[in-house]
């Protein structure tokens, strides 16, 4: 199957979800949300966020395999978390906006042809 196939977008909005649902995020406002009435502008901000998010979420897995130093110490450790997951979200958001992926537009085409705009 191809990339943009509805099916793998379904699975990867599956995955990012089960994912959200397991983290602090809340994306219930943005699942139950009707954009049915939508602007194309509201449509494509919305898909750029789902694309950061997913982003985030890959490198946060990716950021696990990085060996740590046993030398660290607490608050420390702490400080660098805060700032590691500030800078994956920060780096998440400009890929996102360079359109990196591309994941983002074919959503937003998507949902153009679901919601006929």
């Amino acid at each position: 199957m191809a990339i943009g196939d509805v099916t793998n977008i379904a699975a990867m909005t599956d995955y990012v979800t089960k994912a959200a649902s397991d983290s602090k995020v809340n994306t219930s406002a943005i699942r139950n949300k009707d954009y049915s009435n939508a602007t194309e502008e509201e449509l494509m901000d919305v898909c750029k966020e789902f694309e950061a998010y997913f982003l985030e979420q890959c490198f946060k897995e990716m950021w696990k395999s990085v060996p740590t130093s046993e030398m660290t110490s607490t608050s420390t450790s702490t400080m660098m978390d805060y700032y590691k997951d500030e800078m994956i979200r920060q780096v998440s958001s400009d890929a996102t906006e360079q359109n990196s992926l591309g994941l983002a537009q074919m959503l937003f085409e998507q949902m153009k042809r679901n919601y006929d705009l």
